[in-house]
């Protein structure tokens, strides 16, 4: 008797253990979750729900307001005022990724392959400017950037450029800007994916006789492509969706999706259109990061962001 009941006890007790393995899952991945509802499915479905939305209009002194009404009118409204600046964010966004990895490349490999014991220092310096506010940041190249700025009034002064060159309200001041204020969010998975690649692989192929050319373009750079996938998404995305650098730095003719919904929220107070960009743009952005996901594999994202 006493013997069955220590196994109905052990039985027992096996039971639970794996009920608490079967839960584990569940309990370290729900911080998550939580966060995520709260923080991204909550605000994307207000966010659906207000462009989905009419203006009321005033009655007397009462205010106007919005009633929720299935208006999908919006959404090409939305689309037929900034299909240009959709498109333009896009192209930026997609300039602004390629520049900070011609950038950001050469930086992350001497980081992680001649950097010795001082990686992390030399990691530190680079991101030390950023300590400093995204404004204060932006302002700096603008006063860099000016007609009368360090930089153009001296190219002129020697005759490099021509008399009344200006760059600022130019694409290419705004690229510039979205380009060093993102260069981090290349080089940082760059030099995660980079500092992975086992020595003794690159020994190997010089030991075959490889190039210096060769072992480049037929080792480092196929291990690294995991890290600059990473960094392609880290810096394509907030790229998109910048508007303070244009504010700054951008004319009429460089208005980016950004600075529509800025706008449309702010000055407007159009909501359910505004709700309507934004609603375009991150599903937009989504798409991508799925399509990103399925051909890279997820791991690979949780390794190097």
């Amino acid at each position: 008797m006493e013997q069955h009941l220590r196994s109905d006890h052990h039985g027992l007790k096996q039971k639970k253990a794996r009920g608490r393995k079967r839960l584990a899952p569940y309990g370290l991945t729900g911080p998550g979750v939580l966060w995520l509802a709260i923080f991204f499915l909550i605000p994307m479905g207000a966010m659906l729900v207000l462009s989905l939305e009419t203006r009321i209009p005033t009655v007397g002194f009462r205010n106007s307001g919005y009633q929720f009404t299935w208006h999908i009118g919006e959404y090409s409204t939305a689309w037929a005022q900034a299909h240009v600046q959709f498109v333009r964010s896009l192209w930026y966004g997609a300039i602004v990724t390629i520049v900070t990895l011609l950038a950001g490349y050469p930086a992350a490999y001497w980081i992680a392959f001649k950097g010795g014991h001082h990686k992390t220092t030399y990691l530190f310096l680079m991101l030390l400017p950023f300590f400093v506010s995204f404004v204060i940041r932006s302002l700096a190249w603008q006063f860099i950037l000016s007609d009368d700025g360090i930089v153009i009034s001296n190219l002129e002064r020697l005759h490099i450029l021509p008399q009344g060159f200006h760059i600022l309200s130019t694409s290419i001041a705004v690229i510039a800007g979205i380009a060093y204020n993102s260069l981090p969010f290349m080089v940082l998975p760059l030099y995660v994916s980079l500092e992975k690649i086992d020595r003794n692989v690159v020994e190997a192929a010089r030991d075959l006789y490889a190039t210096p050319g060769q072992v480049f373009r037929k080792v480092i750079l196929p291990l690294s492509i995991p890290g600059i996938f990473a960094g392609f998404l880290l810096t394509f995305i907030p790229a998109v969706g910048d508007y303070v650098n244009n504010d700054i730095l951008g004319g009429p003719n460089t208005t980016m999706i950004g600075n529509v919904i800025q706008r449309a929220f702010l000055n407007d107070q159009n909501y359910p259109l505004a709700s309507s960009l934004s609603f375009i743009l991150m599903v937009g952005l989504l798409i991508g990061i799925l399509i990103y996901a399925r051909v890279l594999g997820t791991r690979q994202i949780e390794e190097y962001i």
